[in-house]
This record gives structure tokens, C-alpha cells and sequence, in this order.
């Protein structure tokens, strides 16, 4: 079974070292196989480690494997080791099985770029990076694979690096990661200074213990929270997610669906028991998930970037995520995280698709009418819209009402609150899930979609709707889009969450009464969203009129320009101040004025060689003189 584990850790990282070392004496063609077999290879370790933990009793499905003493400092010790259990298993099969759907993909979407290996291997590497965040055994791996991944990210969001907009995307991402890093380093480094570890068992003991004070388990605990928002894009650190679609569509569905935004989610589930003893930590981890299941779904009202409509729906269903751990629902948690790794991945290579089809064209108001032109494209986009929006029986009814029954069963004025967010959220997904659909795919075809409907496909073998390796990881998407919501049918069969409460024991549980009242309420306010939906596109008119809360949309509510006025323009006029008064005048000035001192120095000293023999026996004649006149005053 732990050799399954770091097989699956491993091989992904062979094969970006494989593609790197090989440089360009290796094919294109066989640097995109290389790093899909490498993903392809891991995912088949993680189901080798799974069967080999499933058959296990629940008390004894935690291992931790040590491969040597990583890092040592006095008694601070690290181990290079890997923790395999429920939590980090289910991450694991999730990263590599729909990572590997993901870069296979790409073979047929990156067919023809000029930086296709470094493409592949950067995939790769980010793969392995999201690896060592989930399996790390130890909180300092966990930062290491955070970090990793944040490198990872933004080599992929600026893969295309003639372009502007790429490096300001890719530079937005890594500097707001960066926050959450810097807060998640200083988190570590209190727990050092107060437990002398970061090992993951005497860390969360001294926490649950009492161990630690109060005032020392919240600054631990918030400090993880700002990391999970950073990660996880969720408000007030998200403005870098939406622009993070300026990388290739595969980059977006390997991000923004599976791995990298969903570490968030998995850090508090990782780390609960310090969160559980800090209650109040955790109970703003679920109101920012809640504020921002709104805020995002509001603003996917008035996108036309058929991408950024599905990067706010992402920030969505994050946030229920973060509301179903701040409330305790562990399981829900990951369960809805599983089940969206299916559909945004879905919808995101869906949309690839599209894009791919009507080269690179990315703009809703220039789409319409494909519904007759990719119908297979339909089939599936409309399997994964419907699983986003919660339409029983698709996977995303399953998992989302569920977050938001556990919200009703936590009780008190929160949990209401929370259970109202849950709903208006549930409304707002109907709205801009189908005002999507309808916009690309209903209505008359737009002259665009006429120019690309002779059937030559960018493929150039007269496939309309693109080549084998797209079309075949989207439909197996679209089969677990359908079916995995079953992993969890309340009050009749629930394995997921039995699977996952061994490690991560829920603190609400919502009885079956709850579960059936909230997934009515649920499924009506978004049949009542895709309705309005329909409405809004049939009478030809936007779903948020024009005015100034549409403008406020439209600029995504002003945050961006908040940051630049609070940070960006004042940092830019304390740095331009010092480069005048500082730099230039006494740093730069004092190098100038150093280096014009040496050069005379210089130029003094060589005219003293004249290259005269009378001038040079008249100086040896003088210091010997000099030297017989000190030898005799000291003696």
C-alpha cells in the first residue's frame, strides 16, 4: 500500500524531470504521452493504496510512512514522510484521476504550440506539487507542496508569456497566494515556538488539549484560514482567480477545478482540530464561505468570458465547501469537492472544446446556436450544467444540498443565516449556470459559429468538435458528473461520509427530515434561476439590467480598484520617492562618485611609472635611505 503511495507521489515528478532533462531530444508528441502516463501512473498507485485501505477497519486506515530525517535543527526534527488515510487518499485519486483526464486532454488542445514540452512539464510538476500538499505527513511538507504549487501556477497561468495580460495574470496569482503562505509560515512558526514540532499528532493535541492558550490556537488557526482564502480565492483574496483564465483552458480546469483552489478546503479539513478549538475561526471560515457563494454568483451574472463565468462559479461552490467545514460537515466538504472536481472539470474542457472550436474565440455574444453544430458538446455541457446547478439526480444535488441541510442542522441565528446564503446561492447557480447555456447554445447561430460549421475542425481531419484525446476525457467526466453523486444518498447510503468521519468526525449531522425539506427548497430556487434564465433570453434582454448595480458587477464590485488604491499606487509612489531621494542621489550617486575616485587613484599612480631607469634607481635609492633611517631611530 506505501509503495502504491509514493508511486503515485513520484511518478508524476519523473516525468517533469524526464521532459526538463530530455530537452528538445524529445518529441512534442512524446513529451505530452510521457506526462500523461506519469499522471496516468500515479492514479493507478492511489487506487492501489485505496483498495489496500478500504479493506481496512476504520481505526487502522492512517499510515504514515517515513522515508528518512528531512530536515534537523537541535530537536527540531522533520521526516520526509507521506500520511495516507481517507482525507488524503480521496485528494489523491481525485488530483490524479481527473488531473490525468485533464493532461490528456491537452494533447489535443496544445497539438501544434510551440512550448508544448515545457507545457507538459509543467503540468506534471504541478501535479506532483499537489501531491505533496495532500500526502505531506507533516505540517512543513504541507508548506512545501502549498508553495510548490503556488510556483507551479503561476509558470501555467503565464505559460503564454508574450502576453501582457498572462504575466500580470500570473504575477496577481503569486503575489496573492503569497499572503496566505506568509500567514500560513508564521502560523507554523508559533506552533514551533510553543510545541517545538509541526508533526501533525502533537501539533492538533496540544491544540485540542488545552495545551496551548486560546489566544495562541486562534492565532494558529487564523493564520491557516488566510491561506486556505488565498488558495481557495475565496473573498477578500479571490480578484486573482478570475484573471487566472488568461492561461490555456486545460491550465483552468486543472486549477480551478480539481486541485489547486479546492487546497483550501483540504487544509481545514486536515487541520480541524485546531479550528474546532478555535470556534470562532472556524465559524468566519464558514460566513466568508457563504458571503462569497453570493458575491461570486452575483458577478457570474453579467460576465461574457464563457471562462470567467465558470471561474465565479468556481468561487461559488468553493465557498459552500468552506460554509460545510466551518460549520463541521467534514464530509460534506469533501464531498462536495469531489463531485465538483467532476462537473467544473466538465464544464471547463467543455468549454475548451468550444474555444478550440471556433479558434480561440472565448466571448459569449459572439457564440449561440451550438446546440445543432457540436451536439456531443451539448450533450455533455449540459450534464455538467445541470450537476453545477443541483438538478436531482446529477452529482451536485447530492453533495451541495447537503452542505446546506448541515448549515440548517447547526442551529442558532449562524446557521440560519448560512442556510439562507445556501439557498439565495442555489437561485443565483440556476441564473448564470443556464443564462450560460442559453447564450452558447440555444438561439440562432451567430456568424462565427456559421464559419465553423463547414466540419474542418482545427484537428484538420474533419471532426467539427475536436480530436479523440478532448472528446474522451469529457464524456468519461460527464458519466461521473451523473453517477457519483450516489456515493451519498441521506438516510439510505452514505459511504463517502462514513469514509471520510473516521478521520475528520462531523460536529452536525442533519436528520433525514432536514435533507429532504432543504433539497425541495433547493431544486425549486433553481428551477426558479433557470427560469428566469430562459425568461431573460427569450425576451432578449440581460438577466441584471442596465444601472449602476450592473456596473458595479461589471467591475466586479470594485475590489481590483480598492487594492490598487490602498496597495498598488501607494507602493508605487513610496518606491518611485526612494529611487529619487535614495537610489539614485546616494546609492547609484556614491558608486559613481567611488568608482570616479578609483579611476583618478589610477591615473595619479600611472604617471609615476615614466619608465625612466634614473627615475626608478633615484625611488629605490630614497626608501632604502628611509628604511636605514627607521631601522637606526628604532634601535
Amino acid at each position: 500500500m506505501i509503495v502504491g503511495a509514493w508511486l503515485c507521489l513520484l511518478a508524476p515528478l519523473a516525468g517533469a524531470l524526464l521532459i526538463t532533462l530530455s530537452g528538445t531530444h524529445i518529441s512534442r508528441s512524446a513529451a505530452a504521452w510521457v506526462s500523461t502516463g506519469s499522471v496516468f501512473l500515479g492514479f493507478a498507485g492511489a487506487v492501489v493504496a485505496f483498495v489496500q485501505v478500504a479493506g481496512e477497519s476504520a481505526a487502522d486506515r492512517s499510515h504514515l510512512s517515513t522515508a528518512y530525517t528531512w530536515l534537523g535543527v537541535g530537536p527540531f526534527q522533520v521526516a520526509m514522510q507521506i500520511l495516507v488515510d481517507p482525507v488524503s487518499l480521496t485528494m489523491m485519486l481525485i488530483i490524479t484521476g481527473v488531473g490525468g483526464l485533464i493532461v490528456w486532454y491537452s494533447v489535443g488542445y496544445m497539438k501544434g504550440e510551440d512550448e508544448e514540452r515545457r507545457y507538459f512539464a509543467y503540468m506534471a510538476l504541478f501535479v506532483f506539487s499537489m501531491l505533496m500538499l495532500v500526502m505531506g505527513g507533516n505540517l512543513l511538507l504541507l508548506l512545501v507542496g502549498w508553495g510548490l504549487v503556488g510556483l507551479a501556477s503561476y509558470l501555467l497561468i503565464g505559460f503564454y508569456h508574450d502576453r501582457p495580460e498572462a504575466i500580470a495574470a500570473a504575477k496577481k496569482a503569486f503575489l496573492m497566494n503569497a499572503i496566505g503562505d506568509a500567514a500560513m509560515a508564521l502560523a507554523f512558526f508559533l506552533l514551533i515556538a510553543k510545541t517545538g514540532t509541526l508533526d501533525f499528532t502533537a501539533s492538533f493535541n496540544a491544540a485540542s488539549s488545552g495545551a496551548l492558550s486560546s489566544s495562541t490556537v486562534n492565532l494558529v488557526a487564523l493564520g491557516l484560514l488566510v491561506g486556505a482564502i488565498a488558495k481557495s480565492a475565496q473573498l477578500p483574496l479571490h480578484t486573482w482567480l478570475p484573471d487566472a483564465m488568461e492561461g490555456p483552458t486545460p491550465v483552468s480546469a486543472l486549477i480551478h477545478a480539481a486541485t489547486m483552489v479546492t487546497a483550501g478546503v483540504y487544509l481545514i479539513v486536515r487541520t480541524h482540530e485546531i479550528f474546532q478549538a478555535a470556534p470562532n475561526v472556524q465559524h468566519l471560515s464558514a460566513v466568508i464561505g457563504g458571503v462569497t457563494i453570493i458575491v461570486a454568483g452575483v458577478i457570474a451574472l453579467v460576465q461574457w468570458d464563457i471562462k470567467r463565468v465558470i471561474a465565479y462559479s468556481t468561487m461559488s461552490q468553493i465557498g459552500y465547501m468552506f460554509l460545510a467545514a466551518g460549520v463541521g460537515a467534514y464530509g460534506y466538504a469533501m464531498f462536495h469537492l469531489l463531485t465538483h472536481a467532476f462537473f467544473k472539470a466538465l464544464l471547463f474542457l467543455a468549454a475548451g472544446v468550444i474555444i478550440h472550436h471556433l479558434a480561440g474565440e472565448q466571448d459569449m455574444r459572439k457564440m449561440g446556436g451550438l446546440r445543432k453544430a457540436m451536439p456531443y458538446t451539448h450533450a455533455v455541457f449540459l450534464i455538467g450544467a445541470l450537476a453545477l446547478a443541483g438538478i436531482p439526480p446529477l452529482a451536485g444535488f447530492w453533495s451541495k444540498d447537503g452542505v446546506i441541510s448541515s448549515a440548517l442542522a447547526s442551529g442558532g441565528a449562524l446557521g440560519y443565516t448560512l442556510f439562507a446564503l445556501g439557498l439565495v446561492g442555489a437561485l443565483l447557480t440556476g441564473a448564470y449556470t443556464f443564462r450560460l447555456y442559453y447564450l452558447v447554445f440555444r438561439g440562432e447561430p451567430s456568424e462565427l459559429v456559421l464559419e465553423h460549421a463547414d466540419g474542418h475542425g482545427h484537428d484538420g481531419r474533419g471532426r467539427a468538435e475536436g480530436p479523440l484525446s478532448m472528446l474522451i476525457p469529457v464524456g468519461v467526466l460527464a458519466v461521473l458528473s451523473a453517477v457519483a453523486g450516489l456515493l451519498v444518498v441521506p438516510g439510505l447510503w452514505e459511504p463517502f461520509l462514513h469514509w471520510i468521519d473516521g478521520v475528520a468526525e462531523p460536529l452536525v449531522v442533519a436528520t433525514v427530515l432536514q435533507d429532504y425539506v432543504t433539497s425541495a427548497d433547493a431544486v425549486l430556487l433553481t428551477a426558479a434561476g433557470l427560469w428566469i434564465a430562459r425568461g431573460a433570453f427569450l425576451a432578449g434582454r440581460e438577466i441584471v439590467g442596465d444601472g449602476r448595480f450592473r456596473q458595479a458587477l461589471e467591475h466586479k464590485l470594485y475590489f481590483d480598484e480598492l487594492y490598487d488604491a490602498v496597495f498598488s499606487r501607494p507602493a508605487r509612489i513610496v518606491a518611485h520617492l526612494l529611487r529619487e531621494n535614495v537610489e539614485e542621489p546616494v546609492i547609484q550617486g556614491s558608486l559613481g562618485e567611488i568608482g570616479a575616485g578609483v579611476r583618478e587613484v589610477a591615473a595619479r599612480t600611472a604617471r609615476l611609472q615614466t619608465g625612466l631607469l634614473r627615475s626608478y634607481a633615484l625611488v629605490i635609492t630614497a626608501s632604502v635611505a628611509v628604511l636605514v633611517v627607521v631601522f637606526m631611530a628604532v634601535r
